[in-house]
């Protein structure tokens, strides 16, 4: 809450404040990571929107919003916007429809290959190379040991590695 000052001066109370602090902090990063890993502009912004409603509520409690709180909100409004997806249309289908022999575009190559990972080793690529997270906060994130998650990153690239060059070469005989 703000308090207007006799001068017109607005005072910004402590929970506005750490609001205010936290979206300075993260709201970019959160609306990128949303837009990754959804099918369009509009909901990326709707879920980064839920994402800050989120934190707002949280700020009641005096909890502290780091950008790890602000990503595990994040990872949970994804996850039920996944569930509500799942729920609402037919998820074969729709892939069906979307997915051509052929990759359009040599992005399209790395998506298929990233579809095709355990969905544990894509996360971890994900918020290792497109969101830029260190293990220590990937493993706060995800709650499993640091270990855990370089090995994850591990077996992550390997894999990657070996459906990309699976998928070149498969190109290259077809040609």
């Amino acid at each position: 809450m703000s308090v207007q000052t006799d001068q017109g001066d607005r005072v910004v109370g402590g929970r506005q404040q750490r609001f205010l602090a936290a979206h300075a902090a993260c709201h970019d990063q959160v609306y990128r990571y949303f837009r990754r890993r959804t099918e369009g502009v509009s909901t990326a912004e709707d879920l980064s929107a839920e994402v800050f409603r989120i934190a707002w509520e949280k700020t009641r409690h005096d909890q502290d919003l780091s950008v790890l709180v602000v990503f595990g909100i994040a990872r949970n409004v994804l996850r039920n916007h996944r569930r509500s997806t799942l729920r609402s249309t037919n998820l074969a289908q729709e892939l069906e429809g979307q997915r051509s022999l052929e990759p359009e575009s040599p992005d399209e190559g790395v998506r298929d290959a990233l579809d095709r990972l355990k969905p544990e080793e894509r996360e971890v690529l994900l918020l290792t190379y497109w969101d830029g997270f260190t293990s220590a906060e990937i493993s706060i994130l995800l709650n499993v040991t640091a270990t855990a998650v370089r090995m994850r990153l591990h077996r992550a690239r390997k894999e990657l590695g070996k459906l990309l060059r699976t998928d070149q070469a498969t190109e290259d005989v077809e040609r």
